[in-house]
């Protein structure tokens, strides 16, 4: 079972042996155990790669004093909790291990209610400290590819090309299927860009109004248009000095797409309204999930501004391609979620852990994020196993795979249940959901596997309720 991790350093060995049963039965902790404030270290710098969420901290060491492994402690792993543990109460040494960044002192002997209760409130700072850093990186510029969940498993590869990306200010294009990261991706390239600590602004421009779109991303004058009472510098001033994230690239009108052909040749932009360009410093990371390269020959998306925007392309694997990270983001999700919802700890199950490995995931590691928090409201014991991942969501984790919608259209009926033949709108509408599961959500392609034109197949679509 992959359970959150406590350190005790502690070197009478029945208290350790005490120390370690309480927790382990109470709290359902892993806990690994030193004598000496090395050891302790040692075992800190081997087991990097699991959850520590504690160190319980003896004063009276051997080799090192508790105050001085409590020192090494505070500059190496400062996101880590420490509680101290000492028979003797001087006030000397209750105020230098507290001022020295101890979250609390127990005397010993203690009571055990105490102690729990302690290291409760000392798991809940865990987990919301790692929160806020994660946060407060993304907010100020400062977010690395070493934060992302598998920059040394499956997106390893990917990694080294977006460190590759971020020395330079070319255009990058991230492209792969909806869920799998593309954001995330893009603030690690600005995070680790000369551009870092400078403005990181997303433009979502699938959620743009169609005619709003040139004033939302270069700005208006005043009185520029019936409703612009105000002037506004348009996204892409917001970001100057820093970097734009257009996510959705593709969903760009046409018109649009010929102002912004004219920004990233002429790095300038022209408000509307506004009597002259305003030159601008910008770095530009667009995404899509579409084929652009198809859809530009279609005649569906500027081949010009697509040969602008893919100067440098990134495609990102889908989830099913990097299983060994699914684990490693399973807890990622469990500690965000405890964060948010002030819930002390959870952990995953073996059984549960192989099969969150199994699965499709359509959605990717948005899909497997969904899971998680619905599975963590399900549980009710603090160890999320197979029945918190309770039917619809086994379902919905593998509906919209290639092998669940093939099935789906090998039993699909064209009878109603009494018998009697569905309405041709009934069965056009069913076929034509069941092709758009089979193809990844992709309209672009499904219309074309199905023969119709792309404008006919959004048409039809916008007419499923």
């Amino acid at each position: 079972m992959n359970r959150d991790h406590v350190l005790i350093i502690e070197d009478d060995l029945t208290q350790q042996h005490m120390l370690s049963k309480l927790l382990s039965r109470r709290l359902g902790l892993t806990v690994l155990c030193a004598e000496n404030g090395r050891e302790g270290l040692q075992i800190l710098q081997n087991h990097s790669d699991v959850m520590m969420r504690l160190v319980i901290l003896d004063l009276n060491l051997p080799i090192m004093h508790g105050l001085e492994v409590l020192d090494i402690l505070r500059q190496r792993y400062p996101d880590i909790p420490v509680i101290v543990l000492s028979s003797t109460t001087d006030n000397n040494n209750v105020t230098e291990a507290l001022s020295g960044g101890a979250l609390d002192f127990i005397a010993k002997p203690y009571e055990a209610d105490r102690l729990i209760t302690t290291v409760k409130n000392a798991l809940k700072l865990s987990i919301l400290s790692k929160e806020v850093s994660r946060l407060h990186d993304v907010e100020e510029g400062h977010f690395k590819f070493s934060q992302l969940i598998g920059h040394d498993g499956g997106l390893f590869p990917f990694v080294q090309m977006g460190r590759k990306a971020a020395q330079t200010s070319i255009p990058v294009l991230i492209t792969g299927e909806t869920g799998v990261g593309k954001e995330v991706f893009a603030q690690a390239i600005h995070g680790e860009s000369e551009r870092k600590g400078k403005p990181f602004i997303t433009v979502n421009c699938g959620a743009i109004p169609s005619q709003l779109v040139e004033s939302i991303l270069f700005g208006h004058e005043k009185g520029a248009f019936t409703g612009a009472t105000e002037k506004t510098i348009g996204k892409f001033r917001e970001a100057e000095g820093g970097t734009i994230f257009l996510d959705e690239i593709g969903e760009l009108p046409l018109d649009a797409q010929v102002k912004l052909l004219r920004v990233l040749q002429q790095k300038e932009v022209e408000p509307v309204g506004a009597t002259k360009p305003v030159p601008i410093d910008v770095r530009i990371i667009s995404a899509t999930n579409r084929d652009l390269d198809l859809e530009s020959k279609q005649g569906d998306f500027r081949e010009d501004l697509f040969f602008r925007l893919n100067v440098f392309e990134i495609c990102l694997p889908p989830l099913s391609q990097r299983r060994e990270d699914i684990p490693l983001l399973a807890r990622h999700f469990i500690s965000r979620f405890c964060a948010r919802e002030n819930v002390i700890h959870c952990t995953l199950s073996d059984e549960a852990d192989d099969y969150l490995k199994q699965c499709k995931w359509p959605g990717n590691v948005r899909d497997l994020e969904n899971a998680i928090s619905r599975a963590m409201v399900m549980d009710e014991d603090g160890v999320l196993d197979l029945s918190d991942f309770s039917r619809n969501v086994t379902e919905k984790s593998i509906t919209f795979s290639a092998s669940s919608s093939d099935a789906m259209l090998q039993h699909y009926s064209i009878f109603t249940e009494d018998e009697h033949i569905k309405p041709l709108a009934q069965i056009e509408q069913d076929i034509m959901t069941i092709a758009l599961q089979h193809y990844d959500q992709n309209m672009t392609k499904t219309a074309q596997m199905l023969g119709i034109a792309k404008s006919t197949f959004y048409r039809k679509m916008k007419d499923i309720k």
